[in-house]
């Protein structure tokens, strides 16, 4: 069978067989696929030409709520990807991971609409007075490159290495081409079929390519953006190439790496945390059969436990059995082919130059439900290495598979030393209960690791582990790791972003985004802005309120009602020594006065309160002072309806800005109210 591309808008067959895909258990043939003889030009701009110019044209909200259905209709159909991921040699487990892990992502970034609001630009950062005036300001706005997002991906998850990089490009608004590791792309195929018939993406958003992709780099230009997952080897060639040096291509580089998990002196045997710690390092090294690129390679233990860690992970070890993952009993499957089998007995070779085996044989080991020549099997391998500081071969040699090397050190300086010769982490593992350790630990290795777990008996029982990065947590790493950042929540989705420094007047910086922007035009109206529909409201649209001139008994009745006796509000003769002239209100009672003069009491459109998103208290509010206030629309985001409501809604974010008798702000605010749509959308 040839597996196809999904190239402009089309299915197309490969013009000839460049790789035969097999399974990774019994050696039969899945498919054959190839890049050979297609036209990258023309598919990179396609994207640039149909896909962008969609995506640009929706808001963050809309593409948030686009990779939620998304998301709601690939959960729906998920089960049949596991026939096709067992022939990647994963078991259950390690597919469960790849597949709905993957998914996860999606609903993971979806839920990031209600930050970047809903625009198709993102606003970053306050306003910047730029003159004496206040008629000259800048401001800095994200939009989205105008380029195609081309995603190079590794073999061990041909689906989360997928739907954890589309997931970011698809929000920011950029189009995606993506070249899954020629090894299983048959199982990505499997779900671009599915998200092509589904319909929920424009045409033109993401394209598939199957094959060795020499070449998809040649015509990238400075508004693309490559992302490369693999070894670091491949990596830095790919980062060197001419057009991605001279066209400035961002390259983010997502590299396996040396990872180290290390042992506090605090967790002696017999403590909950020894416990967890070989838990957590046998588990890394036989999920995915090792073949992952946060794996644990590296175990750093203090030299008084070296034996007793040794005994306890091997007996761990010996509990897994190793086989076909369609078969019964099998809890690590095979690596994912035979030519990663040569290179994972080989990178063993290297390392037992100056390790030993202490538990394992690459070569002898029973297989369940498989012929062990037929699969690309290999057994769970750890070495040790009684001299790290000396052999560095542990530092520099990674199998990727099953395998770790066990390592002394003397004290947690030395064990941050260990760490670091990784030269660059994607995640290292402290097990401790002492803060001071861990404290020590991340001042020490912080700088050298991407992501850092504090493994103990508190956070493990709801911890994801040392190998799971999260779509909102940085996944990446300095050095060997390649200093990408390929997850991370907004700070990802800005890497598909373009800053733009904008300058001009407040108010048309404020019609332009479609934020208020202090210093803009109020739009005064006759109507409360509380009584008009979400669609109705205009940012900009402002009240000024009455006055109230604030009295002791206003400061006396809140101090009673709260219970909030604080010396300044309620004691005159304790103010010597602090910034006060004499009792100073509550500044929450500032901020529910300044309510108090805003609201509208009548029922309408605005449904709720629904929350507090800023407030600052600028100066001291005294008896005798008169206070006003501005309320201005400042941004509207909209708000899917759920199933259980018969109305439309949306946030609008209201500005509050409390003002003395002499016009000096006294207090400022961001508050948001949950606001009816007029009617229904036609």
């Amino acid at each position: 069978m040839q597996l196809q591309h999904y190239i402009e808008g089309k299915w197309v067959n490969p013009t000839q067989e460049e790789f035969v895909q097999r399974d990774a258990s019994t050696g039969a043939v899945i498919g054959s696929c190839s890049t050979d003889g297609l036209d990258f030009g023309s598919i990179l701009e396609y994207g640039r030409q149909v896909g962008g110019p969609a995506l640009r044209k929706m808001s963050f909200r809309e593409r948030g709520l686009m990779l939620k259905r998304l998301a709601l209709h690939l959960n729906d159909i998920c089960k049949k990807y596991y026939a096709l991921s067992y022939q990647t040699g994963a078991t259950k487990a390690d597919s469960w991971v790849d597949i709905e892990g993957g998914i996860g992502t999606l609903f993971a970034y979806a839920s990031l609409r209600r930050q970047l609001g809903d625009q198709r630009w993102y606003v970053d950062g306050e306003i910047a007075r730029l003159s004496k005036e206040g008629t000259f300001v800048g401001t800095h706005v994200m939009v989205p490159r105008q380029g195609v997002a081309v995603h190079i991906n590794a073999f061990n998850f041909p689906i989360w290495g997928m739907l954890e990089k589309v997931a970011v490009n698809l929000l920011s608004g950029m189009p995606a081409v993506v070249k899954p590791s020629e090894i299983t792309s048959f199982l990505t195929e499997a779900m671009v079929r599915d998200i092509v018939a589904s319909g929920i993406l424009p045409e033109g958003s993401l394209q598939l390519v199957q094959g060795s992709g020499v070449g998809i780099l040649d015509t990238v230009g400075s508004q693309d953006v490559v992302t490369f997952t693999g070894s670091a080897s491949t990596g830095r060639k790919l980062k060197s190439l001419p057009q991605i040096t001279n066209e400035a291509v961002p390259f983010n580089m997502e590299a396996d790496s040396l990872n180290a998990a290390i042992l506090g002196e605090d967790a002696a045997p017999g403590t909950e945390e020894f416990g967890l710690f070989i838990k957590e390092v046998r588990r890394e090294m036989t999920t995915k059969a090792g073949q992952k690129c946060t794996a644990i390679r590296r175990i750093i233990v203090p030299e008084q436990y070296l034996e007793d860690v040794q005994l306890a992970l091997s007996a761990q070890l010996s509990k897994t059995t190793v086989g076909d993952p369609r078969a019964e009993g099998v809890r690590m499957g095979a690596l994912v082919s035979k030519k990663q089998q040569e290179v994972v007995r080989d990178r063993i070779a290297l390392l037992q130059k100056s390790s030993s085996i202490v538990y394992g044989d690459p070569e002898q080991f029973e297989v369940i439900g498989a012929t062990a020549n037929e699969g690309a099997f290999c057994a769970p391998v750890f070495l040790r290495n009684d001299n790290p500081l000396k052999h560095i071969d542990s530092h520099e040699v990674e199998a990727f598979g099953p395998v770790s090397t066990l390592m002394p050190y003397r004290s947690l300086d030395e064990a941050i030393t260990l760490a670091n010769m990784g030269k660059g982490s994607l995640v290292s593992t402290i097990c401790t209960y002492d803060s001071n350790t861990a404290q020590e630990y991340l001042i020490g290795a912080g700088a050298q690791h991407g992501r850092i777990l504090i493994l103990n008996r508190e956070s493990a029982p709801e911890s994801t582990g040392h190998g799971s990065p999260m779509p909102l947590m940085n996944h990446g790493g300095p050095g060997r790791a390649g200093g990408g950042q390929e997850l991370g929540g907004m700070r990802s989705v800005k890497h598909y972003l373009q800053t733009v420094a904008l300058q001009g007047h407040p108010t048309m910086l404020t019609q332009v985004t479609q934020q208020f922007q202090p210093g803009a035009e109020r739009i005064e109206s006759d109507i409360h802005p509380f009584r008009k529909h979400f669609e109705d409201i205009r940012i900009g649209d402002t009240i000024t309120t009455a006055k109230h001139t604030v009295s002791e008994t206003d400061i006396n009745n809140f101090a009673n009602l709260t219970g909030d006796r604080f010396y300044a509000h309620v004691d005159a003769t304790s103010l010597e020594g602090t910034p006060f002239e004499q009792r100073v209100a509550h500044g929450y009672w500032v901020l529910s006065k300044a309510a108090g003069l805003f609201v509208e009491p009548r029922k309408g459109p605005v449904l709720l309160n629904y929350g507090l998103e800023s407030c600052r208290f600028t100066k001291p509010v005294y008896p005798g002072m008169t206070l006003g206030v501005y309320l201005t629309a400042k941004e509207k985001i909209e708000q899917q309806q759920r199933d259980d409501e018969d109305y439309r809604k949306g946030i609008v974010k209201w500005l509050v800005e409390v003002y003395d008798e002499t016009k000096e702000t006294v207090a400022i605010a961001t508050i948001l109210t949950m606001v009816k749509l007029r009617a229904e959308k036609e």
